[in-house]
């Protein structure tokens, strides 16, 4: 703490007490009910997976359930879709990707009470071709964050109502976050007569020719 900095008042510590117990029971609440009766709502196409170091709750989804398993959630509070990632564990595991959603509940559906807090994360093994269908009917949200996941990594997002490149140029070859991408992008693709050739300066236009002419 700095000189002059005011010290945190006993209300505020004991809001954030609450807020820690109030998260704690929430996501004991989301392993120990959400994903009990979850896995009984969709058998055989829901495996539950130990949390990580975040401790949130965690499942894997099969491809041709996860709309209705997003449904399922929000219809149950997950009403916000936090964000959209990918994975990517090539050579180690095929299907090499996973496809990540984090769902959060809502305080205001539920300001009082336990809920408003549950977080959970959704996991969906796929290949390169395996074709997963888009969330932004459902969360407008996952309309950038899914063309986001395609720019990167290539996944086979379909029903998108606008899939195409986000980041990179729309003539970007190849899915940089890729494991198998080259580091150094396409220059690494580039075949060079010489060694030298490799630092040296190339230019994207015709040095003999004079601005003017």
């Amino acid at each position: 703490m700095t000189r002059g900095e005011a010290l945190p008042s006993v209300a505020n510590l004991e809001t954030n007490s609450h807020m820690i117990e109030r998260a704690n029971a929430a996501r004991e609440r989301v392993a120990n009910e959400v994903i009990p009766a979850l896995t009984e709502a969709f058998p055989g196409k829901v495996e539950v997976v130990p949390s990580g170091n975040d401790l949130i709750p965690q499942v894997f989804v099969a491809a041709d359930t996860h709309v209705a398993v997003a449904l399922w959630l929000k219809e149950r509070g997950f009403h916000m879709l936090v964000d959209i990632t990918a994975a990517d564990y090539y050579p180690k595991r095929e299907p090499r990707f996973d496809l990540v959603y984090h769902l959060r509940e809502m305080p205001q559906q539920d300001p009082t009470g336990n809920k408003g807090l549950g977080m959970i994360r959704i996991r969906v093994k796929l290949t390169e071709k395996d074709p997963v269908h888009t969330l932004s009917h459902i969360w407008p949200m996952a309309n950038a964050a899914e063309r986001e996941v395609w720019d990167q990594f290539g996944l086979n997002i379909i029903n998108h109502p606008n899939l195409k490149r986000i980041l990179n140029p729309d003539d970007w070859e190849g899915h940089p976050l890729r494991r198998d991408y080259p580091l150094r992008g396409p220059r690494a693709l580039i075949n060079l007569e010489m060694p030298a050739d490799e630092n040296r300066y190339h230019p994207f236009v015709d040095e003999d020719s004079k601005e003017g002419k």
